[in-house]
């Protein structure tokens, strides 16, 4: 029962988990409480949700959603953790997101129903949380540069230049972002 308050309180996830989420809960709470040099970063971390995403070939990767404020707690001990939790979770990549949220753009008619009382913010916008997503599927290597290349079709294709130092398996990170994304 200590296990399920890794998940967040006010996710939807908590009252019913699944039974991925409920593993992945388990496995961070003893991580918690077997590795000693770890118990003070992974006590004050929770997280939102969790999904099993296929990325082709027969390979699965879990994507843990985390709340936005708790991100930077996540980004101190990533690497040591999704490689502990690819330990518990074998043929299986481990991915950590943010859980952000997309507000719709406000609507230029008078009788709009939905009409907002304040501006949207910047980080609330499509563009805005599609660049934070892609920052986080890519996390311990910055990236340097974006390119977007409009194709005669008219189609557009993104193309990210990571760092070169830090360039790694990044391929299926690039999968999960456009499954995440939706496109």
């Amino acid at each position: 029962m200590a296990a399920l308050n890794k998940i967040a309180p006010t996710s939807l996830s908590r009252q019913h988990p699944s039974e991925l989420e409920t593993s992945i809960a388990n496995a961070l709470y003893d991580l918690e409480t077997n590795i000693p040099d770890m118990k003070s970063a992974l006590r004050p971390l929770q997280f939102v949700s969790a999904r099993e995403i296929e990325v082709g070939h027969g390979k699965k990767a879990i994507v843990i959603f985390v709340p936005v404020p708790l991100l930077p707690g996540f980004h101190k001990v990533q690497q040591r953790l999704t490689r502990e939790l690819e330990k518990k979770f074998s043929d299986r990549h481990v991915l950590i997101l943010a859980s952000r949220r997309i507000l719709p753009r406000p609507k230029r008619s008078n009788r709009s129903r939905t009409s907002q009382t304040q501006k949207r913010p910047h980080s609330r916008t499509l563009t805005a949380v599609h660049d934070a997503i892609l920052s986080d599927v890519v996390y311990p290597v910055e990236i340097v540069g974006k390119r977007t290349k409009t194709r005669e079709d008219g189609s557009k294709m993104l193309k990210v230049v990571l760092d070169e130092k830090e360039r790694g398996g990044w391929i299926i990170g690039w999968i999960l972002m456009r499954r995440c994304i939706g496109s």
